[in-house]
């Protein structure tokens, strides 16, 4: 990798910050490791934010940070002995044994088998085959498009890898320019509908694993893949209502109809041909699975990773599967994973040294927040997080970063609502990457396609990120207190 003249200063910054925590007088109320783990934090935050080297390097070097600097503090049980490199090198390497990577993973397989077979891409074309040729009517197809992928498609830049080509083919035969005003709406319209069914759906976005990782870790708690639909779900459903009025009324395309576009989107399906054996194969396992995630609790026993696993497993299977192990080694992003393991580490240790938890005195419970009333704290702990969500790329560092500060927060508050609930809520908010081009991977995908300006998107992600900040506090009034989860 080419260092830039920003990746340099960047890392120098990160560094420069990374020393002077170290250098601070150790509060208090905050022990040593906590300080260091603190200080780590801190140097991989600027790396995220101004992604100074590659996600998967910045775990390279936390895991070394850690490795070290806690391998020479003293324990947070008994300051009379130290952790060692050794222990160190366990708490840094500790995510990777967390049941939520395995999930991970096997999304990752997932979404190369539907890569591999295309079959994400005929089930596109199958439904916007349906929807007829009016511009509004195939914005509501690219919406239900992204809808469906969801259930089947567990990455959210896959599930975007699979519809903008087809959109981007559909404005090209039309006539239209790469940046006409029918492209824009299309482009916007499938990033802003990834980011809002990550919510809707559990197994949909790998932030959703970093949360629920952590919150097994903290409460001993389990959400099914039904549980979480059932919360996100309606959510999601309103806010795919309020995405098509917004972009129908914000972008005006230049054609209201799109002539023989319903036979043009035929065309395509029909130069796909029949349904090969894998892909036939690929969809009875994608359905089984989808059946058996969404059954988690009522009809077996088995969680979601198992599940996830047994059908990569299957899919992996000479005869009856669709790849080989050679095809997915080269299309799997490892680099995801490792960051995603490392992430979990690095939050796990915030609440293991405390740190989590003095953040959370000096940042929230200072200002009285575990005293006030639950709506309130989500309504500050929600403004709190779309705020600095501008700040970062990856929902899934985001995640990392933040959901042990709401855990810590959590925990020192009341007991009379559902702690996970709470935290649970913050992380639906953790995927609202509707601001900015750069607030997700998806995002600048379609940005790529040159189809749309910044302003653009952001004349889009101002009403939905108030839309869907105002949709939590009402949910978090009503529907999540009725089901139970506050």
């Amino acid at each position: 990798m080419s260092f830039s003249r920003k990746n340099i200063i960047s890392l120098s910054i990160a560094l420069a910050v990374l020393v002077i925590i170290l250098l601070l007088p150790t509060p208090e109320s905050l022990p040593l490791a906590g300080q260091r783990t603190l200080a780590i934090l801190a140097f991989a935050v600027i790396l995220w934010v101004t992604e100074a080297v590659t996600y998967p390097v910045s775990a390279a070097l936390i895991v070394g940070l850690i490795a070290v600097l806690i391998g020479f503090s003293p324990t947070v049980e008994d300051p009379n002995v130290v952790y060692t490199t050794k222990k160190a090198l366990s708490l840094a390497l500790g995510g990777f044994s967390n049941s939520a990577v395995a999930l991970v993973a096997g999304a990752l397989f997932l979404a190369v088998a539907m890569e591999i077979t295309g079959l994400h891409k005929r089930i596109a074309l199958l439904v916007l085959s349906k929807v007829g040729s009016k511009s509004n009517n195939i914005v509501l197809g690219t919406i239900l498009v992204s809808i469906v992928l969801a259930l089947f498609v567990p990455s959210a830049t896959a599930r975007a890898g699979a519809i903008i080509p087809i959109l981007m083919g559909m404005v090209a035969a039309f006539g239209l320019e790469k940046n006409s005003r029918l492209s824009a709406l299309l482009m916007i319209t499938t990033v802003q509908s990834i980011s809002i069914w990550n919510i809707g759906i559990k197994t949909a976005a790998a932030q959703n694993m970093v949360a629920l990782g952590f919150m097994e870790t903290a409460f001993n708690y389990h959400i099914s893949w039904g549980e979480w639909f059932i919360y996100a779900a309606p959510w999601a459903v309103i806010m795919s209502v309020i995405l098509y009025f917004v972009m129908t009324k914000l972008i005006k395309p230049e054609l209201s109809e799109i002539p023989n576009g319903r036979e043009l989107i035929k065309k395509q399906l029909a130069e796909l041909g029949k349904l090969t054996p894998k892909e036939w194969r690929l969809m009875i396992v994608s359905l089984l699975l989808l059946f058996l995630w969404s059954t988690e609790g009522v009809l077996h026993a088995l969680d979601s990773t198992t599940i996830t696993l047994a059908a990569v497993a299957i899919l992996l299977c000479p005869g009856i599967g669709v790849y080989t192990w050679k095809q997915v080694e080269q299309k799997v992003g490892w680099g995801t994973l490792i960051v995603f393991a490392v992430g979990m580490s690095l939050g796990n240790l915030l609440l293991k040294t405390e740190g989590a938890q003095w953040i959370s005195k000096g940042l929230f419970e200072s200002m009285g927040l575990t005293a006030m009333p639950v709506i309130t704290v989500i309504i500050i702990l929600t403004l709190f997080n779309i705020l600095i969500h501008l700040g970062f790329a990856s929902a899934t560092s985001l995640a990392s970063a933040f959901i042990p500060i709401v855990i810590a927060l959590v925990t020192a508050m009341d007991p009379t609502f559902n702690k996970p609930g709470m935290v649970l809520i913050q992380q639906f908010v953790i995927s609202f990457g509707f601001l900015l081009p750069v607030s997700a991977p998806q995002n600048m995908l379609a940005y790529g396609t040159g189809s749309f300006t910044t302003s653009d998107f952001v004349k889009s992600g101002v009403p939905l990120t108030i839309a869907g900040f105002i949709l939590i506090i009402a949910f978090s009034m009503t529907y999540w207190q009725w089901m139970g989860l506050l």
